[in-house]
């Protein structure tokens, strides 16, 4: 069921004008609510945005380097917002960089907060939501190229940091998927040398 879904997921930059029902907005929230989080800090806050003018106020802060006007059409907007981290984390980030552990501690705790924000935290949430929307027909794209204080102001964030918006909808028609390399393309087995078959 799940590789035939991914199968026909693509990023749809075209919806239709039809909305997406309270039931299904709830179905997929509740996918992302149930996701793994470090610790299970569950860090996260989900932004439901309906509101036209607000997606279109959204779309404007997300084409600050290429025009994304197309999201104004979108019916459903997820905002993916993660806490402010306001320490440095040694063992989510030091340590798994030893490296550079000097350089990062330091940094200025709203540089390292901003640049860190658990990103990963939200990724998880955000993938599952997609493919629950997926299995209502719904499709999406994930933007990560935009003003993220720009959208934080525009939804009255605090004391979170917005790190991904998931735009969602019914196709308007349907595009072709997307070739993906094959498996062992990218894979490896044991050691990076050795080409998985």
């Amino acid at each position: 069921m799940l590789l035939d879904l991914l199968k026909t997921r693509y990023s749809c930059r075209n919806f239709s004008s039809k909305t997406v029902s309270d039931d299904i907005i709830r179905y997929i929230l509740e996918c992302g609510r149930l996701s793994a989080s470090g610790g299970n800090e569950q860090p996260w806050k989900f932004g439901i945005i309906t509101d036209a003018k607000i997606i279109e106020n959204i779309a404007e802060a997300a084409s600050i380097n290429y025009s994304q006007n197309w999201i104004s059409k979108a019916p459903l907007i997820i905002v993916l917002c993660t806490q402010l981290m306001d320490y440095k984390d040694e063992v989510n980030c030091m340590n798994r960089f030893p490296s550079i552990k000097n350089e990062i501690r330091a940094m200025d705790n709203k540089i390292y907060s901003a640049i860190n924000m658990e990103e990963h935290q939200t990724k998880i949430p955000g993938e599952h939501m997609v493919l629950a929307a997926l299995e209502h027909g719904i499709y999406s794209t994930w933007i990560s190229s935009m003003d993220c204080e720009a959208v934080g102001e525009i939804i009255g964030i605090e004391g979170y940091i917005v790190t991904n918006v998931i735009v969602f909808g019914y196709p308007k028609e349907y595009n072709d998927v997307t070739p993906k390399k094959a498996l062992n393309d990218i894979t490896f087995t044991n050691h990076f040398g050795n080409i998985t078959n």
